[in-house]
């Protein structure tokens, strides 16, 4: 069987680990994998890089990484190009829709929005303080109240008579909630409510002091909530489109990049899907050689070094993330 050519984007996060083989002449997203990374990025990127083994054979003509766990994905992979999620947010909103000049991004442990103006990120914010208004405190919710996530955004446009939820704070969100219900108040007015509130306080918190302006996109994992959907076009008044592959579209904004870097001479760095029958262990340390006390990182597959990172003067380093964090 022939290799098919494909560009490897890997948006290594807190809550997912994304994963998608994007074809260099149409730019088709062959293969996405949307994985949970359960506390343990390492696993879950090998776990998904043989599942993308399986899927083959593949010829990766470049790497892309982003997400916080970009330098970790990267010295693993063997990547070409490291950029951090507001770039490959906004490059592959633009490669969605040119005529994006707002990106809603609502992760699993932040938010974020990113202004576009002819075609270039003009203005961005993130919110990583508060877990209000993310994608794990309506799993925290759900859950709760007894009902899978998948249901909650189909529940909540069933409501006709969405409760006034705060919003701010999650302790209170979830107090004003279980109040609520003690009330008896019906969970899809609840859930409605809740939707609500996120939206106030992300547009509130997130994008305060910003001009959002058409056309605007909704990306993450939350974009699949039609509840929080609706909420926004209600609020925004106006609509709010979801990209095809909303869940991963860091990792898609990270094969783009991939690719603008590709020649069709250049070598990749790509480690090879090897990587999925390796063995690899991170060790810390902290340095004690002068008063910065540096924590360092360093990665090994099969008990040899791989990368090293986290000294300021650099003595600890290693030769693994050739772009940096960008």
């Amino acid at each position: 069987m022939c290799e098919r050519a494909v560009f490897l984007g890997v948006d290594l996060g807190s809550v997912s680990t994304n994963l998608v083989l994007l074809d260099p002449y149409t730019d088709e997203v062959v293969v996405k994998l949307y994985l949970r990374t359960n506390g343990a990025p390492i696993q879950a990127l090998v776990k998904g890089m043989k599942q993308l083994a399986d899927r083959g054979p593949w010829e990766v003509l470049g790497v892309g990484t982003t997400g916080s766990g970009r330098q970790l994905a990267a010295a693993i992979l063997g990547a070409d190009v490291v950029k951090n999620e507001i770039t490959a947010h906004a490059v592959a909103a633009i490669k969605h829709n040119p005529a994006t000049s707002t990106v809603i991004e609502i992760g699993g442990q932040d938010s974020k929005i990113i202004l576009i103006r002819n075609g270039v990120v003009h203005d961005f914010a993130m919110n990583t303080i508060c877990a209000a208004g993310t994608g794990a405190f309506l799993d925290q919710q759900a859950a709760r109240l007894g009902i899978a996530i998948e249901e909650f955004g189909n529940l909540a446009l069933q409501s006709q008579h969405a409760v006034r939820i705060a919003g701010r704070c999650t302790v209170f969100a979830e107090s004003d909630m279980i109040h609520k219900q003690q009330l008896g108040h019906g969970v899809a007015d609840i859930l409605a409510g809740l939707c609500q509130a996120m939206v106030r306080n992300y547009l509130s918190n997130v994008a305060k002091g910003k001009r959002i302006a058409p056309v605007v996109l909704f990306q993450g994992g939350v974009a699949a909530n039609t509840g929080i959907r609706k909420a926004l076009e209600s609020a925004l008044g106006m609509e709010v489109e979801v990209p095809d592959h909303y869940d991963v579209m860091g990792a898609v904004g990270a094969a783009v990049l991939a690719k603008e870097r590709w020649t069709g001479a250049s070598r990749t760095r790509f480690a090879g899907f090897a990587i999925g029958d390796s063995s690899f262990a991170s060790t810390s340390w902290e340095c004690s050689d002068c008063p910065n006390h540096c924590e360092i990182v360093q990665i090994a597959r099969d008990g040899t070094p791989l990368a090293c990172w986290g000294s300021r003067c650099g003595k600890h380093q290693l030769a693994g993330v050739e772009n940096g964090s960008a």
